[in-house]
């Protein structure tokens, strides 16, 4: 569908409807009337088919749930894409399946580089990580790198290592950590910056594989409910991309997207060269995503004091105060939205400190946005002394609560009974007051709305499992975590008044549910299915 005919949308009436507005409940509503892409009426079906115009569509729901439209508050949505597209390893249990599933690809595949990504060794029953000779043992002529599932560690051959001049003599780099064994010679592990080492010798896809990539990834966005997804990293080439598919009527999907930085794609943000509305209303571009530190899984998070099980270190800082302050003033300046990876207590006590200096030398009266909406992204471990600071900066947690149940097999040893009392704690963090928004980090994790709920309220693995190390005190109720994946990623792109809930004169954007997600058993909430997806009055997906 083309701008315009989205922009010329009929008027439709969605009625007999089991309504979660997300704002004061009308008594007696279950019906919609919708004109152009904002709606115009909720109440009950008897009168929203009197005004609603006569040539407006019928869309009987049949007593399914209606709930304000998903957004994904921090998500990639090229790596969405290129997991459907690519060699994937989620779901892999162990090293021997790993090496399986590698000897698999390179039979299928003439490629000269075989790349994949999604293996998470702390699943394994032997939770190490894998080595160069292990992928040496499948395949030795190629060069091989696979991505662990955080996207901040990578294993790669002997091959893969001798291309990039990786041996026992090359230096770790800035913001990165090749892993050596007892004689020093590298592992074949590779963290955060050590992976580009590697990375940037295997061959780019083509700009129609990237494009096929960004469909796939929003269509599958829409299938699983979303009508919104904001990207927490993108580049000026992707932009344009997305910009093809918009124009092309192959995008249904909103976006909100940040572009990287600091670099020349945050520059040009910064300088007015990157419009705010590239291609239409449905795309935002309004934030630099910044990096702190690594991941948990890897060890790259960065902690203040070192981690349980590797007393040798404290993980990595990829980037310096020096490097982030200029950006974080003109951004203050400009208009323009931080959001900044932060995963481990000192990562974030750093950038919320940076966050507060920019705030003293940029006063309100020096802002283009007085309000700038800085976010944390992922906010996984806080010192609790650090806790409330994101409330009184005004600082928004943007977090993803499968994060937990995926991170909790690995984060009591990695961080220690007493750090752990401050990981994913959403409800402490909403009790102080703070907002906060849930998103995915799809690639990372799968990417499925109902399971970051299932997440937020019941803390549990997927198959029930929970021990005293999860803490299960910081789960939220099930109207605090609709609100998380609906209102606050729309206050968090600046959008509350027009999206995050259902009521009159708001874009007409919703998800509509199997069953009634505030009512369920916990022990059912897996079970729910997207029965539509609707994105300004436009049904972008039914389900079959």
């Amino acid at each position: 569908m083309s701008l315009l005919a989205i922009a010329c949308l009929e008027a439709a009436v969605f009625f007999n409807a089991n309504l979660h507005t997300g704002a004061a409940e009308a008594k007696g509503a279950d019906a919609i009337v919708v004109e152009g892409e904002r709606i115009t009426y909720i109440g009950p079906t008897s009168k929203a088919q009197r005004r609603a115009p006569q040539d407006a569509r019928r869309v009987d729901l049949r007593g399914a749930t209606v709930i304000p439209g998903f957004s994904d508050a921090h998500a990639h949505l090229s790596g969405i894409g290129f997991r459907e597209l690519e060699f994937d390893l989620e779901g892999t249990m162990s090293l021997a399946e790993l090496q399986h599933k590698l000897a698999a690809r390179a039979a299928s595949t003439e490629a000269p580089w075989i790349t994949g990504r999604g293996w998470i060794e702390s699943r394994w029953q032997h939770a190490e990580f894998p080595t160069r000779a292990a992928l040496d043992a499948v395949v030795k002529e190629r060069p091989v790198l696979l991505m662990r599932a955080d996207g901040h560690a990578a294993v790669a051959n002997s091959r893969a290592l001798a291309l990039a001049g990786i041996d026992a003599k090359t230096p770790d780099p800035a913001g990165g950590q090749i892993l050596r064994d007892a004689d020093g010679a590298p592992t074949g592990m590779l963290i955060d910056g050590a992976v580009a080492l590697v990375e940037r010798l295997v061959p780019p896809p083509t700009g129609a594989e990237e494009l096929r990539a960004l469909e796939l990834g929003a269509a599958r966005s829409v299938r699983l409910g979303w009508t919104q997804l904001q990207i927490a990293g993108n580049t000026r080439a992707e932009i344009e991309h997305l910009c093809t598919l918009y124009r092309d009527g192959r995008m249904r999907l909103r976006l909100y997207d940040a572009v990287g930085g600091p670099g020349d794609d945050a520059a040009q943000l910064l300088a007015g060269k990157i419009e705010r509305r590239p291609c239409g209303d449905r795309y935002t571009v309004r934030g630099i995503k910044l990096y702190m530190d690594g991941a948990l899984g890897s060890r790259g998070a960065a902690l203040l004091a070192p981690y349980s099980d590797a007393p040798q270190s404290t993980g990595l800082l990829l980037n310096t105060e020096a490097q982030l302050f200029p950006v974080l003033t003109e951004a203050l300046r400009r208009g323009i939205q931080i959001e900044t990876h932060a995963i481990g207590d000192r990562a974030n006590r750093l950038v919320l400190d940076l966050y507060e200096r920019a705030f003293a030398v940029v006063p309100p009266t020096e802002r283009l946005v007085a309000e700038p909406r800085w976010r944390v992204e992922h906010a996984q471990v806080l010192d609790f002394a650090d806790l409330p600071r994101f409330a009184k900066l005004g600082v928004i947690a943007s977090m993803q609560p499968s994060h937990a149940i995926s991170d909790l097999y690995f984060a009591p040893a990695r961080l220690g009974p007493e750090r752990l009392k401050g990981a994913y704690a959403w409800q402490s963090l909403l009790a102080s007051g703070a907002v906060v928004a849930a998103g995915t980090d799809a690639p990372v994790e799968r990417g499925d709305p109902i399971q970051e709920f299932y997440a937020a309220t019941v803390r549990r693995s997927l198959d029930g499992f929970a021990d005293e190390n999860w803490h299960r005190e910081e789960r939220v109720s099930r109207e605090a975590a609709l609100r998380m994946l609906t209102w606050a990623p729309a206050y968090a792109a600046f959008e509350e008044s027009d999206r995050g809930t259902i009521e009159v004169g708001k874009l007409a954007d919703f998800t509509v549910l199997s069953q009634d997600l505030m009512k369920v058993p916990d022990d059912a909430i897996l079970a729910t299915r997207i029965v539509m997806t609707v994105i300004g009055g436009e049904i972008a997906y039914r389900a079959p």
